[in-house]
């Protein structure tokens, strides 16, 4: 499946970083999204609901957010702003066809003209599937691909609770197909989010299993993006300063034993870093380390960001003999002190370091390899793999 870039080619040499303002509560627009930056700014939810024409809201969200009253915020901002609100909270990991036709249903009987995704991925990726089929019909197979809607999309808004996947900045959304558990990319120009609110406050009380998970896959972002075929000076300026951000951030970013504000600083810059390594996805697209860990979710339910951090390190020093001066671009002493490194923030992190101690049984790699070898992001991986690569890589991650 082909993927196609919405990344407009920039200066030859952008600075992303000047792109960002300073300060703890921002507003900017940066490739084609209006994002607010801050803490304590979902409660700015109902006015950006209005500026885009809405009067009838569809939620789509992670119902564990109830628990901080996170979900009854976002109601009662849309609420203030006299909007219609609507909620959808049956969102789980990996969302698949038939929950996103039971959230549409429930949006076209309330009429909504605008869409809300609050959460993680799942919750982002299933609010912009919902738009596909409300405004469009069909099923999600239908938009397998890129640039198959042949009508208006509504607008929609993004509202990230964990610094990971970037959905929010992204023209795709991820969606598994019931049937076979494969991972359908579905995109189109109209499928982006118009306005993005990066509200640290809703990422802290997230647990810290949580927020390893999602900040080893934001930084496979940042450092599959920079590499993969199609980069380029856009991507690379995105991809560098997200890696910059990330990097710095992780660690400090898992803790709860320091002050609220160096704390909300911290998740801050993660939001960022990962908002970035979003918009590199979209301009870049990602590699094998996506590839291989895509079939450890379907076959064996490996946290996503789990299975990222295990094949990232390996597929880093795979791809050396291609990229070595572009990994040395994110980390001057090269790609084995890079992939090193990685292994160095998965440790601090807590998370599994090989595929054993995730419960994979060794005789099903032979298997794994396979999938892989279908899946669409190893296409755009610098080095092209055979099935034996593959095998290679999870042996290696075993």
């Amino acid at each position: 499946m082909p993927y196609k870039s919405q990344v407009e080619p920039m200066a030859p040499t952008p600075k992303i970083e000047t792109a960002i303002p300073t300060g703890d509560r921002w507003r900017t627009e940066l490739g084609g999204i209006d994002l607010t930056y801050g803490p304590g700014r979902l409660d700015d939810l109902g006015e950006l609901a209005r500026d885009l024409g809405a009067t009838r809201v569809l939620l789509v969200a992670d119902g564990g957010l109830r628990a901080d009253r996170h979900i009854e915020r976002a109601e009662a901002a849309l609420a203030g702003a006299t909007l219609e609100v609507t909620t959808f909270d049956e969102i789980f990991p990996n969302p698949t066809t038939e929950l996103v036709a039971r959230a549409t249903e429930i949006a076209r009987q309330h009429e909504v003209d605008l869409i809300v995704g609050m959460g993680g991925g799942s919750a982002m990726d299933c609010a912009k599937a919902v738009n596909f089929l409300l405004t469009n019909g069909g099923r999600m197979e239908d938009y397998w691909g890129y640039g198959k809607t042949s009508r208006p999309m509504l607008p929609s808004i993004g509202v990230p609770t964990t610094a990971g996947t970037g959905s929010e900045a992204q023209s795709y959304t991820l969606i598994t197909q019931a049937e076979s558990g494969r991972k359908m990319a579905c995109g189109a120009p109209g499928a982006a989010f118009k306005k993005v609110i990066l509200d640290a406050h809703l990422t802290l009380s997230a647990p810290r299993e949580t927020k390893a998970a999602a900040g080893i896959d934001a930084i496979s972002h940042a450092l599959e993006s920079h590499v993969t075929k199609g980069r380029s000076d856009a991507s690379k300026a995105l991809s560098s300063e997200a890696w910059r951000l990330l990097e710095t951030s992780f660690e400090a970013s898992l803790t709860g034993d320091r002050e609220l504000d160096e704390m909300v600083r911290t998740r801050g810059r993660m939001l960022i870093g990962a908002h970035l390594a979003g918009a590199a996805i979209e301009a870049s697209m990602l590699g094998a380390a996506h590839a291989g860990a895509n079939p450890l979710t379907a076959r064996h339910n490996v946290i996503h960001g789990v299975a990222v951090g295990l094949m990232l390190p390996h597929v880093i020093r795979f791809n050396a003999a291609e990229v070595e001066m572009e990994y040395r671009e994110l980390w001057p002493a090269g790609a084995e002190s890079l992939a090193a490194r990685v292994e160095e923030l998965r440790t601090l992190a807590g998370l599994p370091a090989t595929l054993g101690e995730c419960g994979v049984p060794r005789g099903s790699l032979s298997e794994l390899a396979r999938l892989a070898t279908d899946e669409w992001t190893g296409d755009h991986n610098p080095r092209s793999l055979s099935e034996q690569d593959f095998l290679d890589l999870y042996e290696a991650a075993y």
